[in-house]
C-alpha cells in the first residue's frame, strides 16, 4: 500500500459534505499522474488530492466549499490547469459542466449544459472532448451515451452516440479515443473498451469505433 486515501478523507472533512448522500470512506473515481505527484478526485465528498512519492497526502482543493455536492468525476491536467467534468446528482437535469482549477486554487465553468459527465480529454489541437454518460433521460439509460467535442472558439461537435453507461475516456498515442463501455449496469463479462478512430480531424464529424 502507498497511501490510505480514506483514511486521510475521515480525518479531513470537507465544508459541505452531503449528508443524504455520504460515503464516509469515499468513492474514488480518477487519478493521474503529473511531475513525480499523483492526483486523485472524490466525487461523493467533492476533492481533489496530491499523493507524492513518500506517500504524503495533501488536499490540493475542497470542490465542495464553492460549488456545493456537484458529484466531479473525471479530471485532466492541460496547459498547467486542472480541469474536471462532474456527474451532478439524480435526476439529471443538464447541470453537468467541464470545470477548470487553474494554478491560483480558482475554479471556473469553461463549459456547461451536459449530462452526467465521466470523461474528458483535450486532442492535440486543443479540442475538448467530453463523454456524457447519458443524455435526454433523468436516471441512467443505456445507447443514450455520446462524445462531444468542443473546439477553442466554442463550437460543439457530437463526434459519436449509441454507447451505454461508459464510465471514462483517454486518448491513446496513436491519437484514437479509448472509452470503457458498459463500465456499470452489465452482466459480468459484459464490459467493453472501445477504440474510437476520428478519421476527420478538420471537423471531427466522423467515427467508427472497434470493440
Amino acid at each position: 500500500m502507498v497511501v490510505n486515501l480514506s483514511n486521510f478523507q475521515m480525518n479531513n472533512l470537507v465544508a459541505n459534505p452531503n449528508p443524504l448522500d455520504f460515503e464516509p470512506d469515499g468513492t474514488w473515481y480518477s487519478m493521474l499522474s503529473s511531475g513525480n505527484d499523483l492526483y486523485a478526485v472524490e466525487p461523493n465528498h467533492g476533492e481533489i488530492d496530491k499523493i507524492d512519492l513518500n506517500g504524503n497526502i495533501s488536499r490540493v482543493v475542497d470542490i465542495s466549499a464553492s460549488q456545493g455536492h456537484i458529484v466531479p468525476t473525471s479530471m485532466v491536467y492541460h496547459n498547467g490547469n486542472f480541469y474536471f467534468g462532474n456527474l451532478d446528482v439524480f435526476p439529471l437535469s443538464n447541470k453537468s459542466n467541464v470545470y477548470k482549477l487553474d494554478q491560483n486554487g480558482t475554479i471556473s465553468i469553461v463549459a456547461s449544459g451536459f449530462s452526467m459527465i465521466t470523461g474528458i480529454a483535450f486532442d492535440k489541437a486543443g479540442g475538448l472532448f467530453v463523454l456524457e454518460s447519458t443524455t435526454n433521460n433523468l436516471f441512467p439509460t443505456p445507447n443514450s451515451a455520446d462524445v462531444v467535442r468542443i473546439d477553442q472558439s466554442g463550437a460543439r461537435v457530437t463526434i459519436l452516440t449509441g454507447l451505454s453507461l461508459p464510465t471514462a475516456m483517454t486518448f491513446g498515442r496513436d491519437d484514437n479515443l479509448y472509452i470503457s463501455n458498459w463500465g456499470y449496469g452489465a452482466a459480468p463479462g459484459g464490459g467493453e473498451i472501445w477504440k474510437v478512430n476520428i478519421t476527420c480531424p478538420s471537423r471531427y464529424s466522423k467515427g467508427t469505433k472497434n470493440n
